[in-house]
Order: structure tokens, then sequence, then C-alpha cells
């Protein structure tokens, strides 16, 4: 996937979209080669890799210094970069000024949650040649509003709003959406009246395409279990594994070697 519109011909095609979240040069170069569409670079950064509870402590700067890191690991993917916490609120010309950072650094595009209060600013980046990720569901910037991770539109007030919103953001010229944490059945609803993708996670297999980030996939924190993911291999072990393997090598002498030795 190259750009954009490689978004829309993958719904035609009714071809899943796989997008991985990743923060740094050494896991970007891992995935270079992978069949991953899309690698994201989220703010949950915060959480994942600085040990944050919340993704709010984000700034412009620092998710452009995860941007441009992925970037350089894998300069032939296609790369959204989360626009931080009231990057978007602060008027157009912050907006503009922190994606244009972001694009700066490596992204092709920027992702921005919620659409309330924000469409004109997502429709002058979107005009402004800044490409446009919607993000709706669980956001968590909006963490603390929400009252927790916790499933968003289960009643119908809330799933009717979800729809609208949704339509909006089309409006507004996003060219794929995220859904997280909603119900399975508004999901598919959703992505079946709307001409651009969606990207589930927490939202059910009725999505055009799935997120995961890679450390959970990886299953490199046995501590964290949310339904949503699933672990498609053991990293943790491997890790711990290798680990104790190196100690035991030093502690018996057998490390380094001659050959390993200058």
């Amino acid at each position: 996937m190259t750009n954009i519109r490689d978004f829309a011909a993958a719904k035609a095609a009714r071809r899943p979209l796989v997008v991985v979240t990743a923060y740094d040069a050494s896991t970007a170069q891992l995935l270079a080669d992978s069949p991953v569409d899309c690698l994201l670079v989220g703010d949950s950064a915060m959480m994942v890799i600085h040990g944050e509870r919340d993704t709010l402590g984000a700034t412009t700067e620092l998710m452009a210094l995860h941007t441009r890191a992925v970037a350089r690991g894998a300069p032939h993917k296609f790369i959204v970069a989360d626009l931080p916490f009231l990057a978007a609120r602060k008027g157009v010309n912050h907006a503009l000024d922190s994606a244009a950072q972001l694009l700066r650094a490596g992204a092709h595009a920027v992702k921005i949650e919620g659409i309330r209060g924000q469409a004109d600013i997502i429709h002058h980046l979107v005009e402004s040649g800044i490409p446009v990720m919607g993000h709706l569901g669980l956001t968590p910037q909006s963490v603390h509003a929400l009252g927790g991770y916790i499933v968003q539109g289960r009643d119908s007030a809330a799933a009717a709003q979800m729809r609208e919103d949704a339509a909006a953001l089309v409006t507004a010229g996003a060219f794929a959406l995220v859904l997280e944490c909603v119900p399975a059945t508004l999901a598919r609803e959703i992505t079946a009246a709307l001409p651009i993708p969606t990207i589930g996670i927490g939202a059910g297999p009725g999505c055009d395409g799935q997120v995961l980030v890679l450390h959970d996939l990886l299953g490199l924190n046995p501590e964290f279990k949310p339904r949503f993911v699933r672990r498609f291999a053991d990293g943790a072990s491997l890790v711990q594994t290798g680990v104790a393997k190196f100690a035991a090598a030093v502690r018996a002498g057998k490390f380094p070697s001659a050959k390993e030795s200058f």
C-alpha cells in the first residue's frame, strides 16, 4: 500500500486491511517486508513505551520523534501518525502546524479522534493536502469524558450519534475510519453504509480491516489481556528465555567465546 487510494481500492475489492501500531525503528524494520498494509504510529506509545496510564501526555514533538523512527525503519510502508491530545482543538493554524510536523517526520496521513466540534478543521486539513483518518467509538484522548475505557455505542441514541459522526467524517474528507470498542453489529452497519474503509479494534469482524498494537499481538505484555486482543506469538517467553540463556552463558564463562572476541 502506497497511498490513500489503495485504501478505497481494498474496500472495493473486499480485501481486508491489515494495520499494525509501531513506535520505533527496530520494530518497524521487522515490519518493513511484512504483509502489513499500514503502520500506525499511535499516541498509545505513551502507555506501551513510556509506561503512562493514558495517552494524554503525548505532544506533537514526541509523536514526530516516534514517527521519524518508524519511517526510518520502514521507509516504504504507508504510515499514519496520531495527532495528539488537543492538537486539533487549538484552531486551524495549530492543527495545520502539528499535522505538517508529523508529515515532515515521515507520516503520509494523520489520525484524529472524534468529529464533533472539529469537522471544519478536519475539512481544512484535507483541503490543505493532509490526508486524515478518522477515529470513533472509544477515543482514548477522551477517556475521562467517557468515564473510562468502555465500549461505546451500546444504546440506540449513542449508536445513532456514531452513525451521524461517521457520515460527517466522510463529508469532511476522511479517507478511512478507525472504530474502537464498538458493538460488532453497529460496526458492521457503519462499515456497510460508508464509502470509505473502516478499521476495527474491538469492533468485531465486520470492519474492512483490523489494527492491533505490535506488542499486544506478539504477547510482549502478559499482564495486558483485553478481550479484543489475540496473541499470535508468545513474545514475553521468547524474550525471557533468551535473556536467561545469555545470563547463564556469561556466568558459566561460555560467553564470549574465542570466536566472539577480538
